[in-house]
């Protein structure tokens, strides 16, 4: 194979996909009306897949704060934190971080994704042990491939099987880093956290969380699920990224470890990556300040999640186990997944299409994920859209998996 021809499959699929009349994973937002309303592709549609929990993406707190930093700052840092990237604004937001979390300590990085990139392999390396969650996400596992460590996978959400591997490690288990998520991006479950910090101070080892889909979403004050759970202090490197319920980019981690302070010299993605722009770092921060005293907003996100999925539910569309701001609905194949997210599309509703393999098993998803800022009137909308298509939809599945039965038994 030449070294572009790696594409060739790539390539099919795409144009295969195109010649349905469908771009679900290139559709530009031509304009924003608010956090939950757009134009897309000429139409004006309700945005359910946008990962934007407290709906805080047009607080006037966030964008007067943006703006008065790019007055004062400018632009850009046009330097890495190690360089001239490390304004004053960063160092605060460290210090806010920190003090939420009661920690001794916290790093901001230029993305959620080079968080992970950056904890994962400044803190473990070719020796070292990464346990990790069979569904962590993608930046887990390209944090894991840079860190050069011995990667082992446990199953999903089972704090048995994750103790029973530790236990096989033996004294190794002392050098080896549990990753788990607060909650799960795809389908929205939450980690058994409490059967999971049990079990990796059983065996002598340490534990990230990574809180991207959960901070803002749970416990009293938002600080996500180590909150919920009452582990806060027992989880020795807590992670989490700004682009979902704060609203910007960029991402963090705390921790009560001295050693945290260190990783600013062993992680190469932090070292050697430009910093976040002042504007980002300080709407950020006003952010920050909304979701600590954001109960009613988390309120109202869970009222309409559990209205969500309560609805979904009752039309017989099959979910995730448990209501979560993440309500996916789980389908047998990619043609039934764009089907149902084309006619949502077509009622004006904008929801995320996941295919294989970011989906879980072999299936697709039609993903949704509500907000603060939904309206009661616009979750009905969302379930209506649904509720519409449920028996083509349906239908379409008991097909393909009446197609696929012959085949699957001969084989």
């Amino acid at each position: 194979m030449t070294l572009l021809g790696k594409f060739e499959k790539l390539r099919e699929d795409r144009t295969a996909l195109l010649a349905t009349g469908a771009d679900p994973f290139g559709m530009p937002i031509d304009e924003l009306y608010s956090p939950t309303e757009a134009r897309i592709a000429g139409r004006r549609v309700l945005l359910a897949g946008t990962n934007n929990y407290l709906g805080l993406t047009f607080a006037p707190e966030c964008l007067e704060a943006a703006h008065a930093a790019i007055d004062h700052d400018g632009t850009g840092t046009t330097g890495s934190r190690m360089a001239n990237g490390s304004f004053a604004g960063h160092r605060a937001l460290e210090r806010e971080i920190a003090e939420f979390y009661e920690c001794r300590s916290a790093i901001v990085f230029t993305t959620g994704y080079q968080a992970n990139l950056g904890m994962i392999s400044g803190l473990t390396r070719p020796g070292d042990v990464l346990m990790i969650d069979a569904d962590s996400h993608a930046s887990i596992y390209d944090g894991c491939k840079l860190s050069g460590a011995e990667v082992l996978r446990f199953r999903h959400n089972d704090a048995a099987d994750l103790r029973k591997r530790l236990t096989r490690l033996g004294e190794r288990a002392a050098s080896t880093l549990v990753i788990v998520e607060g909650i799960y991006s795809m389908l929205g479950d939450r980690a058994p956290l409490a059967e999971i910090v049990a079990a990796t101070r059983e065996c002598g080892s340490c534990l990230l969380v990574d809180e991207a889909h959960s901070l803002g979403v749970l416990g009293e004050y938002g600080r996500g699920l180590v909150e919920e759970a009452d582990v806060l202090s027992q989880v020795d490197f807590i992670l989490g990224t700004f682009s979902k319920s704060l609203g910007s980019v960029g991402g963090y981690c705390a921790s009560n470890r001295p050693e945290l302070d260190l990783i600013r010299y062993a992680s190469r993605p932090y070292v050697f990556t430009a910093s976040p722009s002042p504007s980002v770092i300080a709407s950020t921060r006003a952010a920050l300040r909304l979701l600590r005293n954001g109960k009613d907003l988390r309120v109202r996100l869970w009222e309409h999640a559990r209205k969500m999925y309560g609805g979904l539910k009752r039309l017989g569309y099959r979910l995730g186990p448990e209501p979560s701001p993440v309500v996916a609905a789980i389908l047998d194949s990619r043609e039934q997944a764009l089907t149902l997210w084309r006619g949502l599309f077509e009622r004006g509703v904008y929801v995320n299409l996941v295919f294989p393999p970011a989906a879980p098993g072999d299936k697709s998803l039609v993903r949704c994920s509500v907000s603060a800022a939904h309206s009661a009137a616009q979750i009905e909308t969302l379930i209506g859209a649904f509720a519409e298509l449920r028996d083509p939809v349906l239908a379409a599945g008991r097909d393909v998996n009446s197609a696929c039965a012959p085949s699957l038994r001969s084989s």
